[in-house]
């Protein structure tokens, strides 16, 4: 097994009054050249937008692109048409394929949005842009593993990769076994709140561990925690 840990404070960040963002890997202005992705796992930002705000419309392309609201709600347009907003509680996938625009602005005039922004190299490129999101019960990852994307339309949100994102909560004391779908996948645990302890190391509120060259791997909560796995290929061919 081959670990890696990169804690919360280590993170980029970039401020610019309406936005506050922190980058796990290299993002904007933030290059750090051991820190460009895991696997295909290229982007993670900690996004939070003031009121009124948000980023305006630009381009985006062969990029599989995930939105995960933790607090507050954000209002997503795009150039196939689609016009949604994206309440906490629900997951946004965005496959980007062979091309378009969108924009993301803070639904409320108000109160600030903090999402999670992912960013996952994709399996087949050009394919026609796609769209989806979908309400998720909160009951089903208690002390359970969650699922919400995967290659398995049936059963998540669709993504054009050989990937898993998956959340949990765990009870202080409860522990899970996180079992990797994929031969030759990795798993980053990113922890949203709390504390836990995985393979031996002991992580805190937004502090996240990457691990490969595993079958699976052992979860433990020292305090009631919010986890998001992303399981993903090492390689990208």
């Amino acid at each position: 097994m081959e670990k890696i840990v990169h804690t919360g404070s280590s993170r980029g960040q970039a401020n610019f009054g309406w936005l506050n963002s922190k980058h796990t890997f290299s993002f904007g202005h933030y290059h750090n050249s051991e820190r460009m992705s895991f696997g295909v796992l290229r982007v993670l930002n900690d996004d939070i937008v003031i009121g009124g705000a948000g980023f305006p419309t630009h381009p985006h392309s062969n990029m599989e692109i995930i939105s995960i609201p933790l607090s507050g709600a954000l209002a997503h347009r795009d150039s196939t048409g689609t016009e949604k907003v994206i309440n906490t509680g629900e997951v946004q996938i965005m496959s980007a394929g062979s091309g378009l625009t969108h924009s993301e602005y803070n639904a409320s005039k108000t109160e600030e949005v903090n999402f999670l922004q992912i960013w996952i190299l994709p399996r087949e490129e050009n394919i026609k842009p796609r769209y989806d999101q979908k309400v998720f019960n909160s009951e089903e990852r208690k002390n359970a593993v969650q699922t919400v994307v995967s290659p398995d339309e049936a059963k998540s949100l669709w993504i054009n990769q050989n990937a898993w994102l998956s959340l949990s909560d765990l009870d202080a004391e409860k522990s899970i076994t996180y079992t990797l779908h994929g031969e030759g996948n990795g798993l980053y645990c990113f922890v949203i709140d709390g504390q836990i302890e995985v393979e031996g190391e002991v992580l805190r509120k937004r502090d996240a561990i990457g691990i490969s060259d595993t079958d699976s791997a052992e979860v433990m909560a020292i305090a009631d925690s919010k986890l998001l796995f992303i399981e993903v290929p090492m390689t990208y061919d």
